[in-house]
């Protein structure tokens, strides 16, 4: 999985007064789990722009200038109105452990039903998977060229390289629904079909 670096500092003071400072001045506090102890920090709010505007799913790599942190992001908290970062939480990678994150799908191949003039609905555009960081995949691959009308693909159709996924096996990634054009233009043909024949003119 492909990695961003975030560049911040160690915050000494963690209290409100501090924290608003921080966001007034264009700062997004920040705090990463799952070492020893909580290491607070701060970043630029644009240094964030890559890694929480964007479809992909990413690693991240924490620089605090004397100390470096590969962790994953866990929680963001946004202003409900605004959409500006308010704060967010990181948690630490460890190479011999295994991380559960979501990822994207992507769709692949060309799919029968569709070209027949199916719609392809996708019911799930991230799915969450388990491995060791290093086998993390930057999306999930959904072939859809054995999809006919009507067919759908389930998590079970996926290939899994050195990663599973946490889902049950009946989650649907994606179908090929009827749309009303095809469906009027079959039930047309259904009834052209059982018309009688024109009588023969004398």
């Amino acid at each position: 999985m492909k990695s961003i670096t975030i560049k911040g500092s160690e915050r000494e003071s963690v209290g409100k007064v501090a924290t608003k400072a921080l966001r007034n001045a264009g700062a997004v506090p920040c705090v990463l789990y799952g070492g020893n102890q909580a290491v607070h920090f701060s970043a630029d709010e644009r240094a964030f722009k890559s890694l929480v505007y964007t479809p992909n799913a990413h690693t991240v790599v924490i620089d605090l200038g004397d100390k470096t942190f590969n962790a994953v992001l866990q929680d963001i908290q946004v202003h409900p109105v605004s959409d500006k970062i308010l704060h967010i939480d990181f948690f630490q990678l460890n190479e011999s452990k295994e991380i559960t994150m979501e990822v994207p799908v992507k769709i692949v191949g060309t799919s029968p039903g569709v070209l027949l003039g199916g719609d392809l609905r996708l019911n799930q555009r991230r799915l969450k998977v388990k491995a060791l960081p290093k086998n993390l995949p930057d999306f999930i691959e959904a072939n859809i060229s054995e999809l006919q009308m009507g067919n759908k693909l389930y998590v079970t159709k996926v290939e899994t390289n050195n990663f599973k996924l946490m889902h049950p096996d009946n989650t649907v990634i994606c179908q090929v629904k009827i749309s009303r054009a095809a469906m009027k233009a079959a039930q047309e043909a259904a009834k052209a079909a059982k018309a009688p024949a024109g009588k023969k003119k004398k």
